[in-house]
């Protein structure tokens, strides 16, 4: 009898403790993989945003730039309150591999850093972040996280246009 009470009370103070784990730790790893990457995206788009503002010679580059920056200052703090309600630590930074493209770009001048930023910046890095943001919003498991994705999305579709149509306004 004694095994027996003693064996119940582990298996409720297991249950306890198990059903008071963090949030974090209840998300699937796409969620959380979805997360951390729209982090560093959205870092990465401000810091080439403020690259570009201060390299372009060319005021459409700067308007798409500035709005890039803003609209993306807006997205970051949104998944920044959305990983804090499920204890996610988000990157504070764009990774490795973004901060040496932008290394790269910011070794450009005139017109060749402006059709550089349109293409990487603008158009390549919004179709990779408009196909990462569709998978979330159709197949997230998390129905803030899969809300946020789906609410972003249009934001996005709509920067992936301007990139486009910034491109085109600057020739080859």
């Amino acid at each position: 009898m004694k095994r027996f009470i003693s064996t119940a009370v582990l298996g409720c103070t297991m249950a306890l403790f198990t059903s008071l784990a963090p949030a974090a730790d209840r998300m699937v790893r796409s969620d959380r993989n979805f997360m951390e990457q729209a982090a560093q995206n959205g870092h990465a788009e401000v810091e080439a945003a403020k690259l570009a503002q201060s390299k372009s010679a060319n005021q459409k580059v700067k308007d798409f730039a500035a709005r890039m920056e803003q609209d993306h200052t807006k997205t970051n703090e949104e998944l920044a309150t959305l990983a804090s309600s499920k204890n996610v630590k988000l990157p504070t930074e764009p990774s490795a591999v973004q901060k040496s493209k932008a290394k790269a770009m910011g070794t450009l001048d005139g017109e060749r850093f402006d059709r550089q930023y349109a293409d990487e910046m603008g158009i390549k890095a919004h179709e990779d972040t408009v196909k990462m943001f569709r998978k979330a919003a159709d197949g997230a498991k998390d129905a803030d996280v899969k809300a946020f994705a789906a609410k972003t999305l249009p934001a996005l579709e709509e920067h992936l246009k301007m990139s486009r149509d910034l491109r085109a306004s600057l020739g080859k």
